[in-house]
């Protein structure tokens, strides 16, 4: 029994382990690539993880009028060169780098973006319930002082609720149907 105990400990501990690893790689790739990715072109977020059996790096780009296949193109010939110029290389395999825009449903991950999403449709996940919900969609109407007023559909009538931005854990714009 403390076998199984101390395996099921090492195993968390190398969780955690490898996810501060991921998250200091993408803190690491943003902080050098962020000062190459110039205007009109906005850097809206890094992940990397496994993909079925392969690591990717992905780099999420935005523009005001949308971003092309020439334009990832483009900021993959800028991007490569200086992630292979990291010493020690922070990769522990091989991975695909993929420099792709952040779609329709482009995540909402500072307080910056919050506020740029004023009079957009978006969806919020929260860590704990408001109004008896975790999750809202509907129009941001407001965010000042770190309050989301949101305007959304409760069946067939509209509500408004205000989201303190501690308790968001995930926002992202959303597709209206």
């Amino acid at each position: 029994m403390n076998k199984e105990r101390e395996a099921r400990k090492y195993l968390r501990l190398l969780s955690v382990r490898r996810c501060r690893h991921i998250a200091t790689i993408v803190e690491l790739v943003r902080e050098v690539i962020e000062p190459a990715i110039l205007a009109p072109y906005e850097l809206v977020d890094i992940e990397y993880g496994k993909m079925g059996g392969d690591y990717v790096l992905s780099v999420f780009v935005d523009k005001p009028e949308g971003i092309t296949v020439n334009d990832t193109a483009d900021l993959t010939d800028i991007i490569s060169p200086l992630l292979d110029q990291i010493k020690p290389d922070p990769f522990p395999e091989q991975y695909f780098l993929e420099v792709t825009s952040p779609g329709l449903e482009r995540p909402l991950k500072t307080k910056e973006q919050l506020a740029d999403a004023v009079g957009s449709y978006i969806h919020v996940s929260l860590y704990k319930a408001v109004d008896k919900q975790k999750v809202f969609e509907g129009t941001l109407l407001s965010f000042e002082e770190d309050v989301l007023h949101l305007e959304y559909l409760d069946k067939t009538r509209r509500k408004e609720v205000e989201i303190t931005y501690s308790l968001v854990s995930k926002a992202r714009l959303a597709v209206k149907f």
